[in-house]
């Protein structure tokens, strides 16, 4: 305990302060899980619908900020959430530190709260899934009779 203690107060000597959960800041763009409402990953940006259900909800994002990785290689789609967030007053950043990375898991852009909003689905495919068709159920089979109609209709 007083190595810990110790290496705090040398920590806090030289102006270092310590990191909160540095793992989860690297995998959301410096900021933390518990603030993200919209996660999508670089992955998805292959996808054209992925990308145009993210554009046309960038409306909806006012009083959140969106964090762009600024290392994607899609510069169409940066330049149109750039253009849209400018147009509907929503206020982006461009990630370009250690944290913006490439791989196909990382992040490409968020969503982000200035305090915790805890949402339990983040990403694209779940916060916008598509709507489950509403179909009538056909049955081939014909309906069940009830005990009682068995037993009192036997020459049906």
């Amino acid at each position: 305990m007083s190595e810990d203690l110790s290496k705090r107060v040398e920590q806090a000597a030289q102006g270092i302060t310590p990191q909160t959960k540095p793992d989860e800041r690297r995998r959301y763009l410096g900021s933390l899980r518990e603030r993200v409402l919209v996660r999508m990953n670089n992955s998805e940006l292959k996808d054209p619908k992925l990308t145009a259900l993210f554009l046309e909800h960038i409306p909806d994002y006012k009083g959140y900020t969106v964090l762009i990785n600024g290392n994607i290689d899609d510069n169409n789609f940066l330049n149109k959430v750039e253009a849209t967030c400018s147009k509907d007053d929503i206020p982006f950043t461009l990630i370009y530190n250690e944290t913006a990375k490439k791989g196909p898991e990382d992040t490409a852009v968020l969503v982000v709260a200035k305090d915790a909003i805890n949402k339990m689905r983040v990403e694209i495919g779940q916060v916008y899934a598509p709507e489950i068709p509403k179909t009538e159920l056909k049955s081939s089979a014909p309906a069940k009779k009830s005990f009682w109609q068995r037993l009192f209709h036997k020459g049906d």
